[in-house]
């Protein structure tokens, strides 16, 4: 996807022509992961449209509305109580970043006006929407997807928290490369966007074809000025069968070839025509949004409680003052009045006087044991806590696998099959009529062959994962798996001999394209042999542990040859 800084600097500068001064009339919730706010600005209506779903991440001006759910989002309610009927004072884009801020002005209840921000986080699987209280250190009022420090202690996104940006990248950003540090990036467009910030896999490319860096420098002062100026000319690209495959606003030598370009006047009118197109070339995608929605609600279940278990372990975990204070009172019994309500004695560990609080009406060896009675308690909770708290991560795991098996069903017997799964391992209940032996007919694994003829295997569920690794793999077989990112077991077949690099280099391809980092380059991907990947007893599907890996770094891709 091309919703890189470059686009984001043109889509502000849209928005900011258009919207500037325009005032909030209404504002929708047409899913849990998008929003829409109908503007009026000068004598037009405008609707801004954004979405932070992983595979539609983007922001832009729309035409026609999405259709709107019976009763709003809580998100949608806090941002009518709090910027419904604000002006807009500014559209602006953070740096080169894929941020947009919407700075907006409205009174409070107190009739007093006042400032916020609503920030337009474009950052594919971690995007976001957020509400900033300018006025208050910029603390949060709320967020489409709310961030618990146990999915991130080094950015948490929940309301009072105070704001802050998502950790820089350490590239030059596009605006700010100068001639030698572009020269420099080298003459792969892999090397230039590891370098350079802000640009996208195609932008990258196009720099990687010029030779020096007066030339590069020049390329994207161009494209700059032009957005600027408000002349760029948005392009989609298109494959043989109309599907689009890239966009951006300007000219992509790569697409050029083997892609028929169409041209918008607008980049919001490019992006909707993306978009949309997409999105109906895949009814898939659409009929697959309900139960999306039910496994996104599973997981933010999981992820919340993720958050909550880890606080309180936190807090069990520093209970040994506890164990401390029955210590000290025991050995100090003598000297505890009966009825005080605290005490001071010297820790015999540090010498540093201790106060201790007592229940006056308990005795000294009574206000002992109820110390030593709460820490025993403590020690029980971190056990009781890091089982629970393993547990719901390895439920918040699966479930980030189907959400990725989902985005890549071609079928409904494919959907059937993952809800099938997914009543299986209790997440929802058994539908009726249930086609009995179905898990004999799933074990029809998607089938390529490697450029120097090696079978290559890519599981569509984690069911079939576990069919796939557990009962058709020989010991022999390689099995390959994204490091770390929710995806499709992948089994080399080898036939007892040893897999060429270029057969474990495609197999990895396959496994970067069947999973959640299908939209980025150089995954990592784990690989071994067959016989040393186990299933431990009590596992949820498609969950299996292994030694012996090695890893390699591979593009997503499907092997020269195709499917079997």
């Amino acid at each position: 996807m091309a919703f890189d800084g470059i686009v984001t600097m043109a889509e502000t500068e849209e928005l900011e022509q258009k919207l500037a001064s325009g005032k909030i009339d209404k504002i929708y919730c047409p899913a849990d992961d998008e929003l829409v706010l109908y503007v009026h600005a000068g004598s037009r209506h405008y609707r801004v449209f954004a979405s932070v779903s992983p595979e539609g991440a983007s922001i832009r001006l729309i035409q026609d509305p999405p259709e709107n759910p019976p009763s709003p989002a809580p998100f949608c309610m806090l941002l009518r109580k709090y910027i419904q009927g604000s002006r807009i004072l500014s559209v602006s884009q953070k740096g080169a970043e894929r941020i947009i801020e919407f700075t907006l002005e409205n009174r409070n209840d107190l009739g007093l006006m006042v400032t916020r921000k609503l920030v337009f986080e474009i950052m594919g699987k971690h995007s976001n929407i957020i509400l900033v209280d300018s006025l208050a250190d910029d603390r949060i009022l709320g967020a489409i997807k709310g961030v618990p420090s146990g999915i991130s202690r080094a950015r948490e996104v929940l309301p009072g928290r105070a704001y802050i940006y998502p950790p820089r990248q350490d590239k030059v950003p596009f605006t700010k490369a100068d001639e030698a540090q572009l020269a420099a990036a080298g003459t792969d467009g892999k090397d230039v966007l590891r370098t350079i910030g802000g640009i996208s896999p195609s932008i990258a490319d196009e720099l990687a074809e010029l030779p020096t860096g007066e030339a590069r420098r020049a390329f994207l002062d161009g494209i700059m000025q032009d957005i600027k100026d408000h002349t760029v000319r948005p392009v989609v690209y298109e494959d043989e069968t109309g599907r689009p495959k890239e966009y951006h606003v300007t000219r992509l030598s790569a697409f050029e070839k083997d892609c028929a370009a169409k041209t918008f006047p607008t980049l919001s009118e490019a992006m909707e025509y993306y978009y949309e197109k997409r999105a109906s070339s895949n009814r898939m995608l659409q009929r697959s949004s309900s139960l999306k929605k039910t496994v996104r609600g599973l997981l933010e279940k999981a992820e919340t409680k993720i958050g909550r278990l880890t606080e309180d372990l936190r807090r069990a975990e520093n209970s040994g003052k506890l164990q401390l204070y029955g210590e000290l009172l025991t050995a100090n019994l003598g000297k505890i009045e009966r009825g005080a309500k605290e005490v001071t004695l010297a820790n015999y560990y540090t010498g540093e006087d201790v106060t201790i609080p007592l229940d006056p009406k308990l005795g000294p060896n009574e206000n002992a044991q109820k110390y030593f009675k709460r820490y025993r308690k403590s020690k029980t909770a971190v056990t009781e806590k890091k089982a629970q708290l393993a547990e719901t991560k390895e439920s918040a795991d699966y479930l980030e696998s189907v959400l990725t098996f989902l985005d890549g069903a071609e079928s409904l017997s494919a959907l059937a099959e993952i809800r099938d799964e997914l009543a299986e391992a209790g997440y929802l209940k058994e539908s009726g009529g249930r086609a009995a032996g179905r898990k004999a007919a799933q074990a029809s694994p998607k089938k390529y062959r490697t450029s120097d003829g090696f079978p290559v295997l890519v599981g569509r569920n984690n069911r079939e994962n576990d069919i796939l690794t557990l009962e058709i793999a020989g010991k022999q077989d390689y099995w390959l798996h994204t490091k770390d990112i929710p995806g499709s077991h992948v089994i080399l077949r080898t036939g007892g001999t040893e897999p060429s690099e270029t057969a474990i280099r495609e197999a990895a391809g396959l496994a970067a394209l069947n999973s959640k980092a299908r939209a980025s380059e150089n995954v990592p991907v784990d690989y071994v042999k067959v016989k040393y990947v186990k299933k431990p007893s009590g596992a949820k599907p498609g969950m299996v542990i292994f030694t012996h890996n090695r890893t390699v770094y591979a593009d997503p891709e499907e092997p020269p040859a195709g499917k079997d």
